[in-house]
């Protein structure tokens, strides 16, 4: 095993369970905090297509992009930073699920994202007469 991969196990190992906890509950809310950022961009995307004419796809797109900010709005609501008192594996294991699910709202968000500037982009084209 190459002394690199030795020391940074030992390292791992080293580290309290505390700060265990306090490094995954770390990771989640950077990813919330990075989804957050985005949320303007979902608003923004819903505005824009409330512009182009009003067919099914751009109804389906408004959907998708109200149901990622939803979808971030239950995460947040649900998730409860775990009682100093519970134990460390049902900590963990916590943190686990809820990155889980953040990551999926995080999948939700960039699919409907992508989705929606597709759309916008197809609709912006004017549409070529073939001869």
């Amino acid at each position: 095993m190459p002394l690199l991969a030795i020391a940074a196990s030992s390292c791992l190992q080293l580290q309290s369970d505390e700060e265990k906890q306090a490094y995954a509950e770390q990771q989640l809310m950077a990813r919330h905090d990075a989804l957050m950022a985005r949320m303007d961009e979902l608003y923004q995307l819903r505005q824009q297509l409330t512009k182009v004419p009003d067919t099914v796809a751009a109804g389906r797109q408004r959907r998708s992009l109200l149901a990622a900010d939803n979808a971030m709005m239950s995460w947040m609501h649900q998730y409860r930073k775990p009682a100093d008192t519970v134990r460390h594996e049902r900590v963990m294991v916590y943190f686990q699920r809820q990155q889980h699910q953040i990551d999926s709202v995080g999948v939700l968000m960039q699919q409907s994202i992508d989705s929606a500037q597709a759309l916008l982009g197809s609709a912006a084209k004017p549409a070529t007469s073939s001869r």
